[in-house]
This record gives structure tokens, C-alpha cells and sequence, in this order.
């Protein structure tokens, strides 16, 4: 099977960009360590500092969707409610 890789586009409000910024933070390093985790960077746009952008490689899909129900992702899901506009997930292989 084919590396996944994962864009995951996180818009705050404008007013919990650092609650959002410190929630994300956290899970860089607690990822990283998870099985099947390639690359997990996270970005920050520099013209619009309230969108965050995870670029994530996976040895597998399902390795990935363990990670999307670990315990680590349901706890900043409960530190950011109310906190993000939007969220958009795009699961994507590499051709070239």
C-alpha cells in the first residue's frame, strides 16, 4: 500500500489563534512517536496568522485513522470546541 498523506487545514477565530496555536502545538510531539507516523509538521500561514496547516505522511490509512481516535486528538478536540471556523481534511497520495 501506498504512503497516505494528509492536509489538514484549521481556520481559528480570530480571537483563539493562541489557544488554537498551543492546542496544536501539543500534539506534534506525541504524534510523531505514534506507529506508522512519517512526518507530522505543522505550519502557520504568514498572511493569515488564524490558519494552520498539518502536512502529515502515514505508513497506512489504517495506521492514521488509530491515530484519529487516540486519546491525544479527543483532548484537543475538547480544548479547541468553539475555538476553530472551519477544519478541512484532505487524505492524498503522491504521484510525482
Amino acid at each position: 500500500m501506498s504512503i497516505l498523506t494528509i492536509v489538514a487545514n484549521i481556520h481559528a477565530k480570530s480571537d483563539k489563534i493562541e489557544l488554537v496555536q498551543t492546542e496544536l502545538t501539543k500534539l506534534i510531539e506525541i504524534t510523531r512517536a505514534e506507529q506508522g507516523c512519517i512526518q507530522y509538521d505543522l505550519h502557520q500561514d504568514n498572511q493569515n496568522p488564524a490558519h494552520f496547516m498539518f502536512f502529515e505522511k502515514w505508513q497506512s490509512r489504517e495506521l492514521w485513522q488509530t491515530h484519529m481516535n487516540a486519546p491525544h486528538l479527543a483532548a484537543y478536540m475538547a480544548a479547541t470546541d468553539g475555538a476553530v471556523e472551519s477544519f478541512a481534511l484532505n487524505e492524498m497520495t503522491q504521484i510525482g
